[in-house]
Formats: structure tokens, sequence, C-alpha cells
């Protein structure tokens, strides 16, 4: 079974990025919108952490615009309908509130 996380806060601002990070399974993918993208930015544990992770990791390409970053070549940057089918493709959502 299958799961994809959806983590849309900071992952300065409290424990939800790395609590979500330690329940990801095999199968499990990642995708980050909202402030939760400055987890990419160059230079930060975030984004020193999930590069030798291997995840299945998505960024939602409008938020990375917004703040102005770019996704590194192991994240893929998706639009609103690519959402749509990674969360098709899993058998559940889970939305980190």
């Amino acid at each position: 079974m299958s799961t994809l996380h959806v983590l849309s806060h900071s992952p300065f601002g409290d424990s939800r990025f790395t609590a979500c990070l330690r329940i990801l399974g095999e199968h499990d993918a990642l995708l980050l919108c909202g402030d939760a993208t400055y987890a990419l930015q160059p230079g930060t544990a975030p984004f020193e952490t999930l590069q030798g992770r291997g995840l299945k990791l998505f960024v939602l390409a409008e938020d990375l615009q917004a703040r102005a970053l770019q996704a590194p070549g192991w994240a893929k940057a998706i639009d609103y309908p690519a959402f749509v089918e990674l969360s098709i493709g899993h058998d559940k959502v889970n939305t980190w509130l």
C-alpha cells in the first residue's frame, strides 16, 4: 500500500517535516507545497536531509516559482493536474495539517 504525503508547512517552524520523513515507507511519495518548498533551499539542513534519501519527491512548480526556488535534479516539479494524478496513483493521501 502506498501513501502520498503532502506537506505544506515550513520545515523550520515545527516538527512536521521530520515526523513525516520518519514514517515514509518505501512505496510512499512526498509532495512539498506552500512553505514546505523552503526545504529545497540549498545549504539548509532540510535540503541535506532530503538530498541523500532517494525519496520519490515532488514539488508544486507554482510554489517554487513564488519563492524564487528551483527544483534540484532529485525532485520533480509538477503542476496541479499532475498533483491530481499523483493522488489517484496512491492508495492513500496524508496531508500534514
